[in-house]
Formats: structure tokens, sequence, C-alpha cells
């Protein structure tokens, strides 16, 4: 299961948090002049590796793609086997609604609910509880996501530098 980039902890004394102090080593002095750059930078950012995870899961039959779930500054959810979440199928939409008001330091999870993902994803050589025999070659979409944070903070700072730009500001 992925895990968000960065992790927040907020202290009493109202220092900034690491996570959003490691966020803010990673982009440019234009995004770090005002808050509103920062966050924007880090949710577009977020919404980058959500979907290259998406568009690079195993795909068979869509369970697996639909059972992602993001979560802010909540813990992971636990595996499922059913092939219901209740949620229905995946949507960038619900990815952007769920981080719409994150802020950088937050901590956010998408994670993948179905019970196989783990298997797909680290791969699996063995028998498992059931019996039954595996050679599952690692697929690794979710890491290779993370891997290419710094590539994606880019690209969203680049975007960001855009908009204002025809904007006129």
């Amino acid at each position: 299961m992925a895990r968000g980039p960065t992790v927040g902890v907020f202290t009493r004394s109202g220092r900034i948090s690491r996570g959003k102090a490691r966020f803010a080593n990673e982009v440019d002095a234009w995004v770090q002049m005002t808050e509103k750059r920062i966050n924007a930078v880090f949710r577009l950012s977020t919404q980058k590796v959500i979907s290259h995870m998406q568009q690079n899961v195993p795909f068979r039959d869509g369970f697996l793609r639909a059972s992602l779930v993001v979560l802010v500054n909540e813990p992971p959810p636990a595996p499922n086997k059913s092939q219901e979440d209740g949620l229905g199928p995946y949507t960038d939409s619900y990815m952007q609604l769920q981080i719409a008001n994150a802020v950088a330091g937050d901590r956010i999870t998408a994670a993948y609910t179905m019970e196989y993902a783990r298997r797909l994803e680290f791969g699996f050589v063995g028998t498992d509880s059931l019996g039954r025999q595996y050679n599952q070659q690692p697929n690794g979409w979710t890491r290779l996501a993370a891997q290419m944070w710094k590539k994606f903070v880019e690209e969203a700072t680049n975007e960001a530098k855009a908009r204002v730009a025809a904007r006129g500001q």
C-alpha cells in the first residue's frame, strides 16, 4: 500500500511541521513565496502521484483499481476481502475532493484495499493460507509512483507558474 509523500508532525510551540519543512525544501523560491502556492503545489503533486498509480495498476477486472481510497491524516484502512467497498468506481474527482483541503505537512494516504494488492505490489512466491501455490512477480506500481515524487513536484511547480502567468499576476 502506498503512503503519502510527507508526514506532518505539528508541535505545541507552533513550529512548522517536519513534513511541511521537508516539502518546502523540495520546491523553488517562487513556490515558497506564499502559503497558497506551497499548498497548491503540494496538492497537485499528490494528485499526480495518485493518478500515476492508477494508470499503472495491474488491471484484470477493475476491482483493484476501484478499491483505491485516499485519506488525509487518517490511518490506512484494513484490507478488504469483498469486492464491494460501497464507494463505487474510483474517479479522479473523488481523489481531488479528498485532498482539496490538505495542506503541506498533512499525511495523505492512497491505499488499495483489495487483499491481493500487497501480493501484486511486492510479489509472492509460495503457498497461501488456503493452500494455493503462487509465483507472483512484484509489479511495484505504487513504489514507482512514489519514487517519481520530485519529478511530479517539478511538473506541479511549472504548471502553477504557468497558471499565474496566464492570469497576469
